[in-house]
């Protein structure tokens, strides 16, 4: 069943939110969260992917489309992910496990939060998102670093001070504050960015983001 949630008033500079989750409580839920956030409404509710395609398709605008994982319980949906390629997507699942995440990635989501995340978490995580950046939650990241395997020759070789940049713009941090967290001055980040951005031949924050968690789950996903 479709359920479409009420339109925002004209004019209004809102981060419109589509929920896609087969449980009609994890959806209300998600809906409660939003309802009192100013800058969000949840413009539509539905139980699969293909519901809010044919809602795109009628024109409905949608910013960030937040899609449980595992619909039903069985397959990762990381197909249903890739068929939202005209909007970001923004997951929020039970599983943690590395190799999901690194699917999904790959398949085209723009951040990873597990159903265990605070409230504060997913409405950030919106954000990041509707704005073009890319967030992994702090439970997913240490997962990631517990997985980083020993130095890999056939990849781009980063400094430890260009890693650990890669590794906060994967959770979603701003140059300023990797800047204040790692004692340096913003133009500094600035060169750090740049020096990945060259040496790992990517664009954007979101490809940053993509390439450190590649960068860590990869050498060890086979033991998963």
């Amino acid at each position: 069943m479709v359920q479409t949630i009420g339109r925002p008033p004209p004019g209004a500079t809102l981060i419109h939110v589509a929920v896609i989750d087969d449980h009609p409580i994890a959806r209300c839920g998600v809906e409660h969260a939003l309802e009192t956030v100013a800058d969000m409404t949840v413009v539509a509710s539905v139980a699969e992917v293909a519901e809010l395609q044919r809602l795109l398709a009628g024109g409905l605008e949608v910013d960030v489309a937040v899609l449980d994982l595992y619909p039903g319980g069985g397959t990762p949906a990381i197909d249903a992910v890739a068929g939202l390629a005209a909007t970001r997507v923004l997951i929020m699942s039970t599983s943690a496990r590395p190799p999901d995440v690194l699917a999904a990635v790959r398949a085209g989501a723009n951040g990873y939060l597990t159903k265990r995340c605070d409230t504060s978490v997913l409405i950030a995580g919106l954000r990041i998102v509707a704005g073009g950046g890319f967030l992994l939650c702090d439970e997913l990241s240490d997962v990631a670093h517990a997985l980083i395997a020993a130095s890999d020759t056939s990849r781009p070789r980063l400094s430890p001070r260009e890693d650990q940049t890669l590794r906060m713009l994967a959770r979603g941090l701003t140059h300023s504050q990797i800047a204040t967290q790692l004692g340096v001055r913003k133009s500094t980040v600035d060169t750090y960015v740049e020096r990945i951005r060259a040496k790992l031949g990517v664009g954007n924050k979101a490809e940053l983001a993509r390439a450190a968690i590649e960068r860590e789950m990869s050498p060890r996903m086979a033991a998963w």
